[in-house]
């Protein structure tokens, strides 16, 4: 016994040795821990302006299309073109479907594929405003900027359309999402027109009018129009990832730039559950709603399995070297511990997100009495679906979760898939991490899994390198003002988003 005792213990030893040999020498890649000074980049008062004024324009969409209020949209398309004469003057315009806007700027080499960028201007509702400065016109740039927002505001500070420019922000709804990106972009080509410059192959701009409510009017028809016309793309830009300040993401003490590589697709189904009805006081031993009750315990407690996915995987060795020794053991030891390692990620709401396909029971509808028994009882379970996992399986996983019930199954909209993963070698990829290194010095640049949807997706049909990433610096507060209340975008992150995109434009045919 004794001798067995001693051989398991050497075992032991030699597995523990493995194990810190193997996570000292995987190879994570080399991060700066420090935190850099970021380079503050003028930026005019007529920019500043210029994207105000956007802002003004409340271009809310709405999913019932024949609700939508289409005059703030066309009047938002005649400011664009009011304020920038001369990208007008120096490119090719034209719209889809009315209002979906398209700007073609023509490179040197009509040989190479072009690039397109992409943003949108249609924002979600405002919510509720109590303040006193309705639509009043704040501008006062140099004010001394306030320190980070800790928390949300419970309600705006300034009227979610006023464009309020002050106190170093620029408030109002759109500011992160998405009229930032719109307005970089084109003060970025209005700088190097005015400059004279003109880039190696064709840039276009794509600016969709309904991506909030899911882009089939806009951003679909515009790809759809692209895909006519033969036309396809060395690379799309969109909205998606962020620059993850120090300290934002969970066990990861770095700065962290995060670019999307792949989408969840999504998927939402209603159920209708069906029992015996009647009045209240003679139930049956289990009503309608009590087997809805069942199907969605199933439905939470038995979720679909959790996979590392090969862009996580990568993302997971981008970051390691910025996490603790327990972190590092886990992910460069997943022959052994991969379990332990997604048992920690789906331990956690955000991370579980990363790791599977996750189910969120969202709507439910049942008797309109205290004392009335319904006889069909139905609920909405949304899924974001991870790549991998095909709709169909995500189907089956609902019908598995029924069984034993008599029920009825109907999509809520339309189900879409999980996107491509998009390459990390490409040149539309490697420009990107150059850039983005040139601005933010001190950031892990990382592939990652973008959880929400994006228009980029719709754009896969003409392009095999869709890349979603908003190049600004915020916290998980300031992150969480999108679709919030007091939402905002620094002006220092602003003047870097216009730097960004000029460099990245320049960039891309670099021989440097």
């Amino acid at each position: 016994m004794k001798k067995l005792l001693a051989i398991i213990g050497v075992l032991l030893v030699l597995l523990v040795a493995v194990l810190a040999i193997k996570t000292l020498v995987y190879p994570f890649t080399k991060v700066n821990t420090g935190t850099a000074a970021y380079e503050n980049f003028p930026v005019s008062d007529s920019a500043l302006q210029r994207f105000a004024g956007g802002i003004r324009i409340p271009t809310v969409s709405n999913a019932d299309y024949s609700q939508f209020n289409y005059g703030p949209i066309t009047q938002f398309a005649s400011y664009l073109r009011q304020a920038y004469p001369n990208v007008y003057a120096a490119t090719e315009s034209y719209t889809v479907n009315d209002h979906g806007i398209v700007i073609h700027w023509k490179g040197r080499n009509s040989s190479l594929k072009p690039v397109l960028f992409l943003s949108h201007y249609d924002v979600v509702p405002p919510g509720e405003y109590e303040g006193t400065d309705s639509g009043q016109i704040i501008f006062s740039p140099k004010d001394k900027p306030q320190p980070p927002v800790t928390a949300i505001q419970d309600k705006w500070t300034h009227y979610p359309f006023s464009g309020a420019v002050t106190d170093g922000r620029i408030y109002g709804r759109g500011t992160l999402d998405m009229k930032n990106m719109l307005f970089s972009l084109m003060e970025a080509v209005n700088n190097l027109i005015s400059r004279q410059y003109t880039p190696e192959r064709d840039v276009y701009l794509a600016f969709g009018f309904d991506e909030e409510v899911g882009g089939t009017h806009g951003a679909k028809m515009i790809a759809e129009d692209f895909k006519a016309k033969g036309i396809h793309f060395d690379a799309v830009y969109d909205e998606g990832g962020i620059v993850s300040s120090k300290g934002s993401l969970s066990g990861i003490n770095a700065t962290v730039a995060l670019i999307g590589c792949a989408e969840k697709g999504f998927w939402s189904a209603r159920v209708k559950v069906k029992g015996l009805g009647g009045h209240s006081s003679m139930p049956p031993l289990q009503s309608a709603i009590g087997k809805a009750a069942v199907i969605m315990q199933r439905l939470e407690s038995e979720q679909m399995k959790p996979m590392i996915i090969p862009v996580i995987d990568q993302f997971f060795k981008n970051v390691g070297g910025a996490m603790d020794f327990k972190g590092r053991l886990a992910i460069s030891n997943q022959w052994l511990l991969k379990g332990t390692l997604i048992k920690t990620l789906t331990a956690n709401h955000t991370t579980n997100a990363l790791v599977r396909t996750t189910t969120a029971l969202t709507m439910m509808k049942g008797s309109d009495a205290s004392n009335v028994l319904a006889p069909i009882v139905d609920f909405v379970v949304n899924f974001r679906i991870l790549p991998g996992n095909p709709v169909a399986e995500v189907k089956q996983h609902l019908q598995n979760a029924c069984r034993g019930f008599d029920v009825e199954i109907e999509d809520v909209g339309a189900p879409r898939e999980a996107s491509r993963i998009s390459d990390t070698n490409s040149q539309g990829y490697r420009v990107m991490e150059k850039t983005i290194k040139q601005y933010f010095p001190d950031a892990i640049v990382t592939p990652y899994l973008t959880i929400g949807g994006t228009d980029g997706y719709k754009y896969e049909i003409v392009s095999d390198h869709v890349y979603r990433f908003n190049p600004v610096l915020i916290n998980n507060n300031e992150q969480q003002t999108i679709h919030n209340n007091n939402e905002y975008i620094s002006i220092s992150n602003y003047s870097r988003m216009i730097r960004y995109f000029e460099t990245l434009i320049k960039n891309y045919d670099s021989k440097q």
